[in-house]
């Protein structure tokens, strides 16, 4: 099939191709219960006019936390309107202006002009809005410690838990989701002092859920009988393997497309191949370019490295290179293990995880690092 074939061919395996996308929400949505339940018990005081509590929403990447949260305010906003549920993606919005501006348009319906008016003229007239109309504010703040590389984290919160102090009667209430389980939140003391959360946890999915989760987004996005059981099972089993759901939702996409231009009816194995070969190529680089200098530093010394290097061997030349504790170095190696581009092997002997064996789970050549 041709380049303008694939693009105008008027058949199409997908019944609806927008449900691998990441930003949807599945009528359907199994296993997170019980965390769904603590967010709805925390929200559930601000519906009859009380405090609602804040969260810290705790889990890997991949865990379900984004989609239950949305999944909840959903819900809150269907029941009532006495609550205002607001969601920032922290990557995005990292100002004290541009997140209020975007409480601002939750609840007026439009941006505020990015200059020419102060943050604290667009505050006030949020606070006196909820005031007037006896309305709660929640606010989820999806990689929260995004503010805190900003060193925006302990105004904004202070701007949003006190605000009762000088607007009586205005409850407020903060989602504070981490997805980097080493990240450690610390906050002022007159933060502190308001922000006390309960942790709700997401732990990893198990590979029966793994492959429920997929099969649902499949029976969603495709026509019946394109994709098989056994096809099914290797995406699932590929998903669980490399820890991320998303990656299998991806892997669902490419395996469509791939199917489509081939004209088959059906995705094969084939198609699965295929689609695992592309996708090793753009999610490990993705990862490469997400990384901090001091992970970068350590990956590159692992590279440079003879081939059966021990953690205890690295960690001396890396602690000598940067300067940096054990601990640091630990959390940094753990950090590289848990994003897939290392394996470590213990070999039975030595003390401290100093055994271990330092194994590279991609060939270097092959991308910029």
């Amino acid at each position: 099939m041709g380049i303008e074939d694939i693009l105008m061919h008027d058949e199409s395996l997908f019944q609806n191709i927008n449900a691998f996308d990441p930003d949807y929400l599945p009528p359907n949505y199994n296993y997170r219960d019980r965390q769904m339940e603590a967010m709805a018990m925390a929200i559930r005081p601000a519906m009859r006019g009380g405090q609602p509590s804040n969260a810290v929403v705790l889990g890997s990447p991949a865990t379900g936390k984004t989609t239950a949260i949305k999944k909840v305010y959903e819900l809150v906003e269907k029941n009532t309107e006495k609550v205002v549920c607001v969601y920032i993606n922290c990557q995005l919005h990292t100002t004290r202006f541009g997140i209020i501006s975007q409480v601002h348009k939750k609840i007026f319906g439009f941006l505020p002009p990015e200059t020419g008016i102060p943050f604290a003229r667009i505050y006030e007239k949020v606070m006196l809005e909820l005031q007037k109309n006896n309305q709660s504010l929640i606010i989820a703040f999806d990689d929260v410690n995004y503010l805190f590389q900003s060193n925006n984290a302990n105004k904004l919160f202070y701007d949003i838990l006190r605000a009762y102090e000088e607007y009586p009667g205005v409850k407020t209430a903060i989602f504070a989701i981490l997805s980097d389980l080493e990240f450690k939140y610390a906050f002022d003391k007159n933060v502190n002092t308001v922000f006390i959360p309960q942790e709700i946890t997401f732990p990893p999915y198990s590979y029966s859920e793994i492959k429920d989760i997929l099969n649902d987004r499949a029976n969603a996005g495709f026509y019946p009988n394109v994709l098989g059981d056994d096809v099914l099972e290797e995406i699932a089993a590929y998903t669980y393997e490399n820890g991320d759901l998303r990656t299998g939702i991806n892997l669902l996409r490419s395996c469509g497309n791939i199917a489509e231009a081939d004209a088959s009816r059906e995705i094969t194995q084939e198609h699965f191949s295929k689609a695992t070969d592309s996708l090793v190529s753009v999610n490990t680089s993705q990862i490469l370019d997400s990384l901090t200098d001091i992970e970068r530093s350590l990956l590159q010394l692992i590279i440079d490295s003879e081939k059966n290097v021990t953690a205890g061997v690295l960690g001396e030349a890396f602690r000598e290179k940067e300067k940096v504790s054990y601990s640091s170095f630990k959390r940094t190696l753990d950090k590289l293990e848990f994003l897939r581009l290392i394996d470590t092997k213990y070999t039975g002997s030595g003390s401290r995880g100093n055994s271990r064996e330092i194994i590279l789970r991609f060939n270097p050549d092959d991308y910029d690092i």
